[in-house]
């Protein structure tokens, strides 16, 4: 069989997989915190014909000669540039302008750390009916979580936790640098917690697990140094330390680029009906093979 239609069939099966990307691309575009992937192709082993030769003898060098056997998958990367901010006046949306993630996980307890913590840009959170601020899953959103006090200030609890504000609370607000303060029933400033973000030394290493959330990998990098647990001293305040600092009232958009993805898929359906006809044209060959005989 001609090794043409094999690698027209490879073409075909990179181009379907790059327009399934470029779909989920679209599909997200307006999915808060959402980081587009992208696909890059490399080509297949080569067939030697012949190798390459010195110069010598009296006469010059040769070069190799070789055929293609068509192309793979390179990689389907994660591209983590910054979204766009769409201002919405809600305390409670926030995105991080730079560097960092939102720490999120189940409730730690009395413990001092959190197990199996998820990461995520998607900053629209919620208060529970306990006063809790949690995303629309109802996984904590973690950070240094304060002691309330009623007749006194509130103290540093010094470990990482959920971040609570009192329901009898007048008004609240959120920080660029994370911190979290509210009016009590009695009309005092108070702090509920300061609000940590996590950075990684590879942020294209994140695995997706859905829901806008993240996981760390092998190839990412983790805050958590030890492996026993996300501790308070793992997580950086934002704006410090080369993290991205809140902006409370916005939402990150998607990183979508519409106009991109679109030309994107016209290439990529271009490239497809490209690789089609080369199977359209090595079966003629193949059909005017067999008629020879007759």
């Amino acid at each position: 069989m001609l090794r043409s239609m094999y690698s027209g069939i490879s073409g075909m099966k990179n181009f379907q997989v790059k327009l399934d990307v470029i779909g989920n691309n679209i599909s997200n575009v307006n999915t808060y915190g959402f980081k587009k992937g992208r696909t890059t192709f490399k080509d297949m082993v080569s067939q030697q014909i012949s190798g390459a030769s010195a110069p010598g003898n009296g006469r010059g060098g040769v070069n190799p000669k070789q055929v293609g056997l068509g192309a793979q998958m390179g990689t389907i990367d994660t591209v983590h540039t910054q979204g766009s901010l769409q201002t919405t006046g809600r305390t409670l949306d926030l995105s991080i302008s730079g560097d960092g993630f939102f720490v999120l996980g189940n409730d730690p307890g009395s413990g001092t750390t959190v197990n199996n913590p998820m990461f995520t840009r998607a900053g629209n959170f919620y208060l529970d009916k306990n006063g809790d601020i949690v995303n629309a899953d109802g996984y904590y959103l973690m950070g240094e979580a304060y002691t309330i006090n009623n007749n006194s200030s509130n103290t540093a609890s010094n470990k990482v936790g959920k971040i609570k504000v009192p329901t009898d609370a007048k008004s609240f607000s959120i920080g660029s640098d994370g911190t979290v303060n509210y009016v009590d029933k009695d009309g005092n400033l108070k702090t509920a917690g300061v609000i940590r973000v996590a950075k990684f030394s590879n942020n294209d290493g994140l695995e997706k697990i859905g829901q806008n959330l993240f996981k760390n990998t092998a190839n990412s990098g983790s805050p958590d140094t030890d492996s026993d647990g996300l501790e308070l001293a793992e997580l950086d305040i934002p704006g410090s330390d080369g993290a991205g600092s809140i902006v409370a009232g916005t939402l990150e958009m998607s990183n979508v680029d519409l106009s991109e993805e679109f030309t994107e898929m016209i290439v990529a359906q271009r490239g497809f009906q490209a690789n089609t006809r080369i199977i359209t044209t090595s079966d003629q060959i193949l059909e005017e093979l067999v008629n020879l005989k007759r």
